[in-house]
């Protein structure tokens, strides 16, 4: 009886010990994992000290003129009653929202190539990534609101005032808003509720292809399935958008006098520049597959959607609409008045 006794015992001792030693490894495994995940590193366009301050100087250059250039088309829409008009309320918001979409992600790559650092905190990527999709959702969403208000404008102009009023404008901007919102929250939870594996992401900045590719398992189904829901409404916008320009388009030609084909391709050519650019170079970035090392055109496609196209915003719509010209001179001129007598 009291072999039998001892026996229990040290089994119930072994069973203990076992059982401790698998606690130990679970929290040793959480542990590291959170340690892992606590801080991602980005990616360092070159080990030469000298060259991360010329890529440095490089961005501050880009990030500055994109800065100036949408403050710029704010401040001459808010401040010329001229332009206080459906199309130019919509291009004042397109402006902020490209303000916002840089500004989530280029300061703190410029910030790393200046101390030398690649490290960014979980919840900095986190941040990063709601901001950024949220301000590129909330973009294409409302460049395909300002395509249907050109096709009203030149499709049916007697009645583009009761259309088009004020008060339904501000409805389809705020929706614009809280959609780019709600779809960057879906991605962000979608993303960073599954486990990393690594920190190491292959970009400037905290982009979800590359996040995914640090899971451990099929967790990523999820974001993946939001991925794909997303690509059905990029493309309805973007079915959506070239149907509209046809008919457009058909109106634009059977104008008789040239001046008014001119005018009219004014307004609608910037928009569909600035659409194409944006669609067309963020669906390579997100569509092709992922590779270990991104190759250059990986990296290009990336600063050409993520930085090129705020950009291009303000000097395509300053180059082609001639409104927003003499607004300009205007505001310019109000700024820095002559000298002359």
């Amino acid at each position: 009886m009291t072999l039998f006794n001892d026996t229990i015992n040290i089994d119930k001792s072994v069973s203990l010990a076992e059982g401790k030693l698998h606690e130990n490894l679970i929290n040793s495994h959480i542990e590291e994992k959170q340690n892992l995940t606590s801080d991602f590193l980005l990616l360092e366009f070159s080990e030469v000290w000298e060259l991360q301050i010329l890529h440095f100087l490089v961005f501050l250059v880009l990030y500055v003129a994109t800065i100036t250039g949408n403050l710029l088309i704010i401040f001459t829409i808010a401040l010329d009653h001229h332009l206080h008009t459906p199309m130019y309320f919509f291009l004042m918001n397109l402006a902020i929202q490209d303000l916002g979409e840089i500004s989530a992600i280029v300061p703190k790559s410029m910030m790393n190539s200046l101390m030398n650092t690649r490290h960014i905190s979980f919840s900095g990527c986190v941040t990063q990534v709601f901001l950024f999709v949220s301000f590129i959702a909330s973009d294409i969403f409302l460049l395909t609101v300002m395509a249907y208000d050109r096709y009203v404008a030149i499709c049916n102009p007697f009645q583009y005032e009761i259309i088009m009023n004020m008060k339904d404008c501000i409805k389809m901007v705020g929706t614009t808003w809280i959609s780019g919102l709600l779809y960057g929250a879906l991605h962000t939870s979608g993303t960073f509720t599954i486990s990393f594996c690594s920190n190491i992401v292959n970009q400037f900045f905290c982009e979800i292809p590359q996040l995914l590719k640090l899971a451990c398992s099929d967790s990523y189904r999820t974001e993946l399935v939001a991925v794909v829901l997303s690509i059905i409404l990029l493309f309805g916008c973007f079915i959506f958008i070239i149907l509209t320009y046809v008919h457009i388009f058909i109106v634009v030609f059977r104008i008789p006098s040239a001046q008014g084909r001119k005018k009219a391709f004014s307004t609608c050519l910037p928009h569909l520049t600035v659409f194409s650019t944006l669609v067309f170079t963020a669906s390579f970035a997100y569509l092709m597959p992922t590779l270990k090392t991104p190759s250059r055109f990986d990296l290009a496609l990336s600063v050409i959607y993520s930085m090129i196209s705020p950009l291009l915003n303000p000097l395509i719509y300053s180059m082609r609409n001639q409104e927003i010209k003499v607004g300009m001179k205007k505001l310019l001129r109000l700024k820095y008045p002559s000298n002359s007598t």
